[in-house]
C-alpha cells in the first residue's frame, strides 16, 4: 500500500493534510486547550483544526477568548504548516535529521510546490522557509511598533509574531478579539498585514523568478498572468468597496483616509486571508458580490492562499478574448497558450462552481429558511476559497452543515482538481481517439 501510495503523489499530498487536521483536532479537543477547562467537543475542534490547517480563518468561537496559550500554539502551528505545505515540513524536518529525501519523496514536494520539475526541488524547500520565515520576522518586527505600545512588551511581541503569521499563510485568525477593527485607520497596520498578504498569495516561484529576472519584461509567462491578474483584482476591488461603501453604514464615521485604506484592505483580505477592519455584517449587497468574487478566485499557484486561482482566471479570462476577437488561438503577452492548460483551468473553473451551487442548494435546505441564501453563499465561498471572512453565522449553523463547511475547506486548500486525480488515477493512459464530431455552441 505504501508503494502505491508512493506512486500517487496527488493523494499523497491530500493524506498529509487530512492527517494534520486530524492530530489537530484531538490536540483542540483537549480541556487544556480550552480557556474554561472543558473540552470544546470533537467537531468544534475539528472544525477550528480544518480552518487553521487549510488556512481559512472560520470560526466557531473567538480565538481569543476561548482558547488557553497551549491552544492558540497549536493554531498558529497548523496555520504555519498549512501554509507553507505539509510535505515541505516534513522535508525540513528530514533535512534537520541529516535524512535523504529520495526520488519518491521530492515528486510528493514537486506536486504540493506545483514545481516544474523534482530537479532542484530542495533548494527550493530551503528557499521557502528561509523566505517565509524571514517576511514573517521582519512583519512582526513592523506591527511591533504598534501591538506593544497597545498590548505591553510580552503581549505586543507574542501578538505581532501570531498576527505576522496568520496574514503570510493568509488565514486571517486574530487573537484580538474583532479581527483588526481597532486598526481601520492605522496606516502601518493596514499596509504592513496587506504586504504579508499579497506576498503569501503571489506564490514561492513567482518570487524567485522576480528575484531573478528583475524586470517585469524577463519574467516568465506565469509570473507575468500572476503579477498582472494580482495587481488588476486589488485595484478594481479597492475602487468598487470605495464606490459601494464610502456611505454606507459599515464606514460610518470614518475619514476620508480611513475609507480608502479599509477599501484597499478589504479588496486585499477578501481574495483569500480572511481579515476585516470593517463590519462585514453592514455591508452592502453590491460588495458582498464583489467580495464572493474576489474569494472565489482567491490567490496564485504555489502559494499559502486557496480559491481557484489567478492564473485559471488569467486563462480563461484571455481565452474569451481571444474568441471574441476570432483567434483560434489563447494569446497572453505575445505567448500562446497551450490546450491542456486550457483544459484544466476550464476543469478548475467547472468543478468548483459545482461544488459551491450544490454546497448552497444543500445547506439552504438544512438550514431550513434560517439564514438569507447571500448569507449561506458568502460562508460557502469563504470555506472553499480558504478565505475565512463571515458574515456572523457560522456558529450559529447546525452540525451537519458544520461538516459541509469542513469538506468545503479540505477541497479547497488541497484542490479539488488535486484530490480527484489523486482518486481516479489510472494506471495506464487511453490511447484511443475518436473522429471528431461536430456540434452547436451558444
Amino acid at each position: 500500500m505504501i508503494r502505491r501510495l508512493k506512486k500517487n503523489p496527488p493523494l499523497i499530498v491530500c493524506l498529509s493534510f487530512f492527517a494534520l487536521i486530524l492530530l489537530g483536532a484531538i490536540l483542540l479537543n483537549l480541556p487544556a486547550a480550552s480557556a474554561n477547562g472543558e473540552s470544546i467537543g470533537f467537531l468544534n475542534a475539528f472544525f477550528t483544526s480544518t480552518s487553521a490547517s487549510c488556512v481559512t480563518g472560520l470560526i466557531v468561537t473567538n480565538t481569543a477568548t476561548q482558547w488557553t496559550a497551549f491552544g492558540k500554539c497549536v493554531i498558529i502551528i497548523l496555520i504555519q504548516i498549512g501554509g507553507l505545505g505539509t510535505m515541505v515540513f516534513l522535508s525540513l524536518i528530514a533535512m534537520v535529521l541529516n535524512k535523504k529525501i529520495g526520488i519518491s519523496e521530492r515528486r510528493i514536494i514537486r506536486e504540493q510546490t506545483n514545481a516544474d520539475t523534482s530537479k532542484g526541488i530542495i533548494r527550493l524547500v530551503i528557499y521557502i522557509i528561509k523566505f517565509s520565515l524571514i517576511v514573517e520576522l521582519i512583519g512582526a518586527i513592523l506591527l511591533s511598533t504598534k501591538f506593544i505600545p497597545d498590548f505591553g512588551l510580552k503581549k505586543g511581541i507574542l501578538f505581532s509574531l501570531f498576527h505576522s503569521i496568520s496574514a503570510f499563510c493568509n488565514a486571517g485568525f486574530d487573537i484580538i478579539g474583532n479581527s483588526l477593527s481597532n486598526y481601520v485607520s492605522d496606516f502601518t497596520v493596514n499596509i504592513v498585514i496587506s504586504l504579508l498578504i499579497i506576498f503569501g498569495g503571489l506564490g514561492f516561484t513567482v518570487f524567485i523568478d522576480i528575484y531573478k529576472k528583475r524586470k517585469f519584461k524577463n519574467l516568465t509567462l506565469h509570473s507575468k498572468i500572476v503579477v498582472s491578474i494580482t495587481a488588476i483584482l486589488i485595484l478594481v476591488g479597492a475602487i468598487a468597496f470605495f464606490l459601494i461603501e464610502h456611505n454606507s453604514p459599515s464606514m460610518e464615521g470614518l475619514s476620508l483616509k480611513g475609507k480608502i485604506l479599509s477599501s484597499l484592505f478589504m479588496s486585499v483580505t477578501s481574495r483569500t486571508a480572511g481579515f476585516n477592519t470593517i463590519d462585514i455584517g453592514k455591508m452592502q449587497e453590491g460588495s458582498l458580490i464583489v467580495t464572493i468574487m474576489l474569494m472565489f478566485i482567491g490567490a496564485s499557484p504555489a502559494s499559502t492562499g486557496g480559491g481557484i486561482k489567478t492564473t485559471t482566471f488569467g486563462v480563461l479570462l484571455f481565452s474569451t478574448i481571444s474568441v471574441l476577437r476570432g483567434n483560434e488561438d489563447t494569446e497572453i503577452f505575445h505567448k500562446t497558450i497551450s490546450r491542456d492548460a486550457l483544459l484544466k483551468s476550464l476543469c478548475i473553473f467547472s468543478l468548483g462552481s459545482g461544488i459551491i451551487i450544490l454546497a448552497s442548494l444543500v445547506i439552504t435546505i438544512i438550514e431550513h429558511g434560517q439564514f438569507l441564501y447571500i448569507d449561506i453563499l458568502y460562508e460557502i465561498v469563504s470555506a472553499f476559497g480558504t478565505v475565512g471572512t463571515s458574515r456572523g453565522i457560522t456558529g450559529n449553523l447546525s452540525s451537519f452543515s458544520k461538516v459541509i463547511l469542513i469538506v468545503l475547506m479540505y477541497l479547497g486548500r488541497v484542490g479539488a482538481a488535486t484530490l480527484g486525480i489523486g482518486i481516479l488515477n489510472r494506471k495506464t493512459k487511453k490511447h484511443t481517439r475518436y473522429s471528431e464530431g461536430k456540434i452547436i455552441v451558444g
